[in-house]
This record gives C-alpha cells, sequence and structure tokens, in this order.
C-alpha cells in the first residue's frame, strides 16, 4: 500500500511538472508589419557622368632612385638592390661584413621611403627545425634592429623565420651552408 502511494505522488507530480512547462512554451503570435514603402522613381533619367582630366604623372620624390623607382616589385626582388646579410654558424649576430652590407641596404631603404621590406631569417640545413626556426628569426630581429639604428622606420620592416626551409645553395658542404645562413630582404611595398 506504501508502495502504491509514493508510485501515485511521483506520477501526480511529473504530471504537475509537464503540465506546467508547457503552458509556460506558447508560441508567440505573429504581429503583422506595416508594408514597407518603396523609394520614388526620379522622372529623369541622371546625368551622364562628367570626363575628368588625367591628373598629371607624379614627379619622382627627391632622394627616389630613377632608376628603381621605375621597376615593377617583382623585377625589384629579381634583381634587387639590397643583399644578404650572412651570418657565422650559430650566430644571429653581424660581423663587420654584415654591418657593412647592411649600412647599404640603409642607404637604398632611405633613397626609397616608400618601400617596404619584409626580412627573412634563414639556417643552414644543419639542427632541428626547431632550433632553425629560432635562429632564424633572432637573425632577422638583428638585421631589423640593426636598420633601424640607421634610420629605417620599423614600420617598414616585418621580420619572418624560414629556418632551413629555403636554402640559397642546395649542396651539403660548408661553402653551401654559408650561402644559407643569411637575412635577406624581400621588397613587399612601394
Amino acid at each position: 500500500m506504501r508502495n502504491q502511494k509514493l508510485i501515485v505522488t511521483v506520477i501526480a507530480l511529473t504530471l504537475a511538472v509537464v503540465t506546467a512547462d508547457c503552458s509556460r512554451n506558447k508560441k508567440p503570435v505573429a504581429t503583422p508589419q506595416p508594408t514597407p514603402t518603396l523609394p520614388a522613381v526620379p522622372d529623369a533619367p541622371p546625368a551622364p557622368p562628367q570626363r575628368v582630366e588625367d591628373a598629371p604623372l607624379a614627379q619622382p620624390k627627391l632622394g627616389e632612385d630613377d632608376g628603381l623607382a621605375n621597376r615593377s616589385i617583382d623585377d625589384l626582388n629579381r634583381n634587387s638592390p639590397l643583399k644578404p646579410i650572412f651570418f657565422l654558424v650559430d650566430s644571429a649576430d653581424l660581423d663587420d661584413g654584415g654591418r657593412s652590407i647592411a649600412t647599404a641596404n640603409a642607404d637604398v631603404l632611405k633613397k626609397n621611403p616608400t618601400w617596404a621590406v619584409t626580412i627573412e631569417g634563414h639556417c643552414d640545413e644543419r639542427g632541428t627545425a626547431e632550433y632553425n626556426l629560432a635562429l632564424g628569426e633572432r637573425r632577422a630581429s638583428a638585421v631589423k634592429a640593426y636598420l633601424a639604428s640607421l634610420g629605417v622606420s620599423s614600420d617598414r620592416m616585418k621580420t619572418v623565420s624560414y629556418g632551413k626551409e629555403f636554402p640559397f645553395d642546395m649542396g651539403h658542404s660548408e661553402e653551401a651552408w654559408a650561402k644559407n645562413r643569411r637575412g635577406h630582404l624581400v621588397i613587399t611595398a612601394k
């Protein structure tokens, strides 16, 4: 008997909860929306466009190298006036030769103030991928910092590390590896 009362009580409570929940979930009734008004159609068609005189060609800015200013970005990068900066094994420090090349690159960038560059950090094939990515980033950052110290705006330079992924020389000798340890400047905007 006691079990029957418990079962009846549970069933009654369940029905009360279900009934209460159903009464709260009534769907809203849609209210009619006003009819949109269409814009007025003009009586006359619009006037034909007026000819605009071509603007005069921009004159080269002072300090720009005319031979470089007229070349496309692809052509500039194919025959780049910006030279790679090479590094010693496991080093991100610019030696005298690297500083000399970076100084020449800074002069080119200062003569062409609208250019933006990406400085790629590269490594030789030795070492793990992770190590070389970190070393490549340090090399690119070192070149950027040196160029900035020479007056090239940091806003014009970005860095990226490719580690050992894109070698200049595919060989497996010290001579090939020396060519691959570099900071490479790519012109990305003129």
